[in-house]
C-alpha cells in the first residue's frame, strides 16, 4: 500500500497592466519632440550644471528650471550591466547592455540600451552614438538604442547650445503602457482551499494553538506563528457582519450599481471573507443578515450570496469578526 502523493500546488501566469496617461509640461515636452525631430535637449541649472533627460526643478535647490540646450547625440558610458535575456518590449530582442551615458554637453547621464556584440565589447568609458528609430513619434524610444561610436571623443571647449525649445506640433502629452508579467502561486493551504471552491465547498485551516479557523486558509496563524494543517469545511451559510453599497460601475464587470459587497463570517470560521450580495434590495441588506453563496454553472467560486431566509443572527453572535 502507497501513501497519496500530494496535491500539486496551482501555479498560473498573471499580467498587471494599465495605461498611464499624462500632460507634459513646456520642459519635458520639448524634450520628446526634439527626440522625434532627432534633437537632444537638457535643461541648465542656476549653477551651470546641464541636466539630460531635463527636469522641471533644479534637483539641488527646488527652483523651477527652463533655459534649454541642445547636447550632442553622442557620448562615454559611465557605467553599464549586460542583460542576456532581454524581455518582451524591451529595446532589442538580442543580448545587449543597460547603459548610462553622459552625452556630449551635459553633466549628467541618461538610461538607455547600448547595442554590442557580447559584454566583452563593452566597457566604462567608451564613445557611444544615437541610433536613432526610423518611425519617431516623440517618446524616448525615438532613441533606438546606443551604438558604439570610436570619434576620439568631444571637442575641446564644446558646449551646448541654447535652444528655444520650439517645434512644429509639439508632444503635450504621453501614454506609458505599466505591465508587470509574474508567475503566481497561491502556496499549499491556498491551492487546497481553490481546489475546494470548484467542488462547491469552502475549506479553512484551524490553529492548534488558538483553534481559530482561517478562510482562506494562510498555511500559518499570524498570531501564534505556527502552521495550520487541519483542514476544517465550514458554511456554506454565513452572517453578514458589515458591507458597503457600490455605486461606480467598474470597467468590465457586467454587474448594475448600486450593489452591495460585504464581509461575510461563514459558519465556523474565525474570520470573515467578502462577497457581493445579491436577491436582495441593496437598502435591504443589513449587519447580521444570514446569507448562503449563490453558484453559477461552471463556475470555480460563489458568484454571490443571497438571504437565506433565516432570522437575522444576534450582534453578539459575529461582534468579534467584525
Amino acid at each position: 500500500m502507497t501513501a497519496a502523493s500530494p496535491p500539486e500546488v496551482l501555479r498560473a501566469p498573471l499580467v498587471v497592466e494599465f495605461p498611464f496617461t499624462r500632460s507634459l509640461g513646456p520642459v519635458q515636452g520639448a524634450f520628446l519632440t526634439g527626440l522625434r525631430e532627432r534633437v537632444v535637449l537638457g535643461v541648465k541649472t542656476s549653477d551651470g550644471t546641464v541636466v539630460v533627460p531635463p527636469v522641471e526643478y533644479d534637483p539641488v535647490t527646488s527652483e523651477e528650471v527652463r533655459e534649454l540646450v541642445e547636447v550632442a547625440a553622442t557620448g562615454t558610458v559611465t557605467t553599464w550591466a549586460w542583460n542576456d535575456r532581454p524581455r518582451p518590449n524591451q529595446p532589442l530582442d538580442t543580448p545587449f547592455a543597460w547603459a548610462l551615458v553622459r552625452l556630449d554637453g551635459a553633466d549628467t547621464a541618461l538610461l538607455h540600451a547600448l547595442d554590442a556584440p557580447g559584454p566583452d565589447a563593452v566597457h566604462t568609458g567608451m564613445r557611444v552614438r544615437v541610433r536613432w528609430a526610423a518611425e519617431r513619434t516623440g517618446a524616448i524610444t525615438d532613441i533606438a538604442c546606443f551604438e558604439p561610436h570610436d570619434d576620439g571623443g568631444p571637442a575641446p571647449g564644446a558646449r551646448p547650445a541654447p535652444h528655444d525649445g520650439v517645434f512644429r506640433d509639439a508632444v503635450t502629452g504621453i501614454v506609458a503602457e505599466a505591465r508587470l508579467d509574474y508567475v503566481y502561486s497561491p502556496g499549499r493551504a491556498q491551492t487546497a482551499y481553490i481546489n475546494a471552491l470548484s467542488e462547491r465547498r469552502t475549506v479553512g485551516e484551524r490553529c492548534p494553538s488558538c483553534a481559530k479557523v482561517y478562510v482562506p486558509p494562510r498555511g500559518a496563524c499570524p498570531t501564534c506563528g505556527v502552521a495550520t494543517t487541519d483542514r476544517v469545511e465550514v458554511g456554506p451559510a454565513g452572517t453578514v457582519t458589515t458591507f458597503c453599497i457600490v455605486n461606480i460601475k467598474a470597467r468590465n464587470l457586467d454587474i448594475d450599481v448600486p450593489y452591495v459587497y460585504a464581509h461575510i463570517a461563514l459558519d465556523g470560521a474565525g474570520l470573515a471573507l467578502h462577497g457581493r450580495i445579491g436577491g436582495i434590495p441593496y437598502d435591504q441588506v443589513r449587519m447580521g443578515l444570514r446569507v448562503e453563496p449563490v453558484w453559477t454553472e461552471g463556475g470555480r467560486y460563489p458568484d454571490h450570496y443571497r438571504p437565506t431566509g433565516e432570522p437575522d443572527a444576534d450582534y453578539e453572535a459575529y461582534k468579534e469578526l467584525i
